[in-house]
Order: C-alpha cells, then sequence, then structure tokens
C-alpha cells in the first residue's frame, strides 16, 4: 500500500468571555443551564429595524488572543454578512468577518515527541455565534441564548501531520485562551469548539489532496477519534484508486465512524458582502499598544521558567502551568515556604491536593487550602515534624476544615517521634512479642524486616520517624542474640 501523509488544518470556534453579546446589550448566560429563550432581544433575533452595535470588549479580547500569538494586526478591518440558513441562525445571515479580518499570520509553538513546532496561524476573526437546537423524537427545539454571543475564529495553516501535532496545538491554544482569561475552556458546555480540514497526500509530495472537513468536534478524544478515523477512511480510498470527495462530515461519536453532512461551500457560496449596518473596525495603534504591554505571562514561557527557576521537569512544569491559577498558586506557595524546595511543593500540590480538588469537585481558588496552607504542610515534613502518613491526613483536615497544619498538628499531639530512646523500646517489644518471625528472620527469611518495619510504625500510631525506625531496626536485628540467629 502506497505511504500517504495526512495533511491537517484546525479551526476554533471560542466563545468571548464578555458580559454582553457581539452586538447588543442581551447578558451572555450559560446555555447549559439558563432557561431557554431567556436572553434574547430584538437585534441578535435580527428583527427588522434593528441595528447592530460592535462590542468593544469583544474586540479588546480578540486583541489579546491576536497580539499572544504575534499576528498582525490590522488597523481597519470589516464585518461582513455570511449568508446561509439553518434554524439556529435567526436572521438567516450571519456577521462575521472575511476579506478584512482583524489580524493575520503569527503561530503558537507546540511540543510533540519529535521536539517543538512552530504552527502558522492565518487568520483571527470575530463573528457571532448561532442558536443552539435540540433534536426530540419528531421535532428541534431552539435556544437563542447563544445567538450572537461574541466568537473567535482562530484559522491555523495546514501545518499538521499527525494527531499528536493536532492535539498538542488544540491543548495549546486552549490553554492560551484560559491564561489570556477570553475563555474558560470548559468544552462540556461548547463554549470551544474545533473543526478540522484533514487531506491526504504521497508522502514526499507537496501538493495538497482534496480535503473534506469535519464540524463541531466538541472534545479532545472526539476530536483525535474523528482524526484517526478520517485518515484511515482516505487511505483506503486512494489505495484503491477512489477520489476523496470535498463535503463537509461531521462525527458520529456512538458510531466511531465520520458522516457525510453535505457538499463542501467555498466562500462564493456564502455570498460575503461587507455589513452595511456596521462601520469598518478601526483599531487605533495606541490601544493596541496598551493591550500588549498588559498581557501576561503565556504559558510556554512560564513552562520554560518554571523548569530553569524552579528545577522542575518539562513534564511537572507543564502540569503546574496548564492553567493559570494552578501556576499562580503553586508560586504563591514556593514564596511561603522556609524550607520546602519547588519540586516537594509540586508533588503535593500535583499528587495529593489534586486527588482532592477531583473528589470534590473544587478548583483551587474557591477551597479554603490557601497557598501557605501548603507550604507549611510541607515545611513540616521536610523539617521532621510529621511524617509523610501524618502529612496527607493533616492535608485532607486542613481541606475539608481550612485550618493551618502546624495548628492541627500541634493540638492533635502529631509531632513525628524520632528519639532513639523511645523508638528502640518500641523496636524491643515488637521483637519480644514476634518471637516467630524473629526466628524466621534469623532462618534467613530477611524480607521479615519490612513487617517488623510495618509493626514498628503501627505501635507508634503512624507517628515515628521511619528513617529513624529503619536505622534502629536494622541495628536491633543486626545484633540478635547468636541462639536465635542459629550462629
Amino acid at each position: 500500500m502506497p505511504s500517504y501523509q495526512p495533511v491537517i488544518g484546525l479551526e476554533v470556534h471560542a466563545e468571548l468571555e464578555t458580559r454582553s453579546k457581539m452586538f447588543c446589550r442581551c447578558a451572555v448566560v450559560d446555555s447549559t443551564n439558563a432557561a431557554p429563550n431567556s436572553s434574547v432581544c430584538e437585534i441578535c433575533c435580527g428583527l427588522p429595524g434593528t441595528l447592530p452595535v460592535i462590542n468593544r470588549r469583544a474586540v479588546e479580547f480578540a486583541l489579546r488572543v491576536a497580539l499572544a500569538l504575534e499576528c498582525d494586526i490590522a488597523q481597519t478591518s470589516q464585518f461582513a454578512r455570511k449568508n446561509y440558513f439553518y434554524p439556529d441562525l435567526p436572521k438567516g445571515f450571519q456577521i462575521s468577518q472575511y476579506e478584512m479580518p482583524l489580524a493575520t499570520g503569527g503561530s503558537l509553538q507546540i511540543e510533540t515527541e519529535a521536539g517543538a513546532k512552530p504552527i502558522g496561524v492565518r487568520r483571527v476573526h470575530l463573528e457571532e455565534d448561532t442558536g443552539k437546537l435540540f433534536h426530540l423524537t419528531d421535532h428541534s427545539l431552539i435556544d437563542f441564548n447563544r445567538a450572537g454571543v461574541p466568537l473567535l475564529e482562530i484559522v491555523s495553516q495546514p501545518d499538521m501531520y499527525s494527531v499528536e501535532e493536532v492535539h498538542a496545538y488544540a491543548t495549546g491554544l486552549r490553554d492560551l485562551l484560559r491564561y489570556l482569561e477570553v475563555n474558560s475552556g470548559d468544552m462540556d458546555k461548547g463554549v470551544i469548539r474545533f473543526e478540522a480540514n484533514v487531506s491526504l497526500r504521497p508522502a514526499g509530495d507537496e501538493a495538497l489532496g482534496t480535503r473534506v472537513e469535519i464540524k463541531n468536534l466538541n472534545s479532545f478524544r472526539a476530536m483525535a477519534r474523528a482524526l484517526a478515523y478520517e485518515i484511515d477512511r482516505q487511505t483506503a480510498l486512494l489505495a484503491s484508486g477512489e477520489p476523496v470527495r470535498l463535503e463537509t462530515l461531521g462525527w458520529d461519536e456512538a458510531a466511531g465512524a465520520t458522516v457525510s453532512q453535505r457538499g463542501k461551500e467555498e466562500a462564493e457560496d456564502y455570498r460575503y458582502f461587507p455589513e452595511p449596518d456596521l462601520p469598518p473596525l478601526v483599531v487605533p495603534p495606541d490601544w493596541t499598544d496598551q493591550i500588549r504591554a498588559a498581557l501576561p505571562e503565556l504559558p510556554a514561557a512560564k513552562r520554560a521558567r518554571f523548569v530553569d527557576q524552579y528545577a522542575l521537569t518539562p513534564y511537572t512544569a507543564g502540569v503546574l502551568t496548564a492553567d493559570r491559577e494552578t501556576a499562580d498558586y503553586f508560586e504563591a506557595a514556593a514564596a511561603a515556604a522556609v524550607s520546602a524546595a519547588p519540586v516537594k511543593l509540586a508533588n503535593w500540590l500535583t499528587g495529593d491536593l489534586f486527588a482532592l480538588l477531583n473528589e470534590t469537585g473544587r478548583r483551587l481558588p474557591t477551597t479554603d487550602f490557601p497557598p501557605g496552607h501548603l507550604a507549611e504542610l510541607v515545611d513540616l515534613v521536610e523539617a521532621g515534624t510529621i511524617n509523610q502518613t501524618v502529612a496527607k491526613e493533616v492535608l485532607a483536615t486542613s481541606y475539608q476544615t481550612g485550618r493551618a497544619p502546624a495548628q492541627l498538628v500541634s493540638k492533635g499531639g502529631l509531632e513525628q517521634q524520632s528519639d532513639p530512646e523511645k523508638l528502640g523500646r518500641l523496636i524491643d517489644q515488637v521483637l519480644r512479642q514476634n518471637p516467630e518471625q524473629v526466628a524466621l528472620y534469623a532462618q534467613g527469611k530477611t524480607t521479615l524486616s519490612h513487617w517488623f518495619f510495618g509493626q514498628v510504625m503501627q505501635a507508634a500510631q503512624g507517628k515515628a520517624d521511619p528513617r529513624v525506625v529503619r536505622r534502629l531496626l536494622d541495628e536491633a536485628l543486626r545484633a540478635l542474640p547468636s541462639d536465635v540467629n542459629g550462629a
């Protein structure tokens, strides 16, 4: 079978987290739980005699993204009417940008097992979202709450050649949008959606093959499965000598297959023309400069700094910087720590604390466990005041109650026992109480030392310093009487 290379470009549609819609004063509401059609007006429903007005905040958010992607900003851009009729589009056309978009060019750096690679950005433009359809057994319902919500479309160049690269680009772009605080990245609520353009060409060729577009992929899993299926489908077609049709596809999650929806539209099918009710959008250079100066440290830069400044592995740095609130929490904890190394803080944060967050369905800013509590807890462990076992219990209690770890340790008498004399007595007690195990150890079953260790820790109610226990236990076992050792 001939070898083919997939060529993939991605269109990302991200709802902007403004308070009002793109061209009217209607509030942006959570379409997953708001009462249907409770935030609509004559403008977003496109009734005759209404006039849209551009949302300045939406433009600012779009500029944040374009500047973070290092795009070229158009000082003058133009909204256009994109004419097509779907039941979820009340006006019968969508206000979008086409010939004169807000920004062009730019790139996003991705990291895969093959190394770093820039993915080109073709254009960034503003438009309005459509309504939402609910398909029932014999009819459909429409909720127009989402109609008119500011939507940012980011179109990549066809620079991705594997599912891994597409996943890295999509996750990297979502992280960027969250850092810029323009989109929550919550794919379950449909606030960010992907459309993939896929074609295949013989390996080594430069010309692009016939592409298909896979619409409305609303999870990374669905995107990966759809791309893998479509690559296999097109490979089989080409290998058998059949052509790939230019068409728009949907993804059927239950069937695990792409399904044809319609022939692929081209620009002329939409009959674009300048929106007559909106003037050109002019972005003064000084406004662009202000927005650029206010950009936060971006995920890629933060990852690199975490590796250099805190001696973290690239993987751990990536986990911590995946969202801004986690990165900020970690840095605040590192600043508050007295003796705890950043690596130790990172391990507790991404391990036990993340587990508690997942169990309770909460985010770091909503908990009563501030960064200073994490720093205090790990400081207690590093100072030898408490051991790992006790620390896990203290973490759970502090997380639930909001009480400081040091206070819990002091009032609960949880300090670690490290007095050699006291621990030596416990070890002698355990050995005296278990003569059969001592005899087996003397006969060569040295793995029983782990059992003895567990018995001593249990006798100490988990509060003994395990390093001291291990050292004293090894000494006690070596010093067993010769008759016990069988010598």
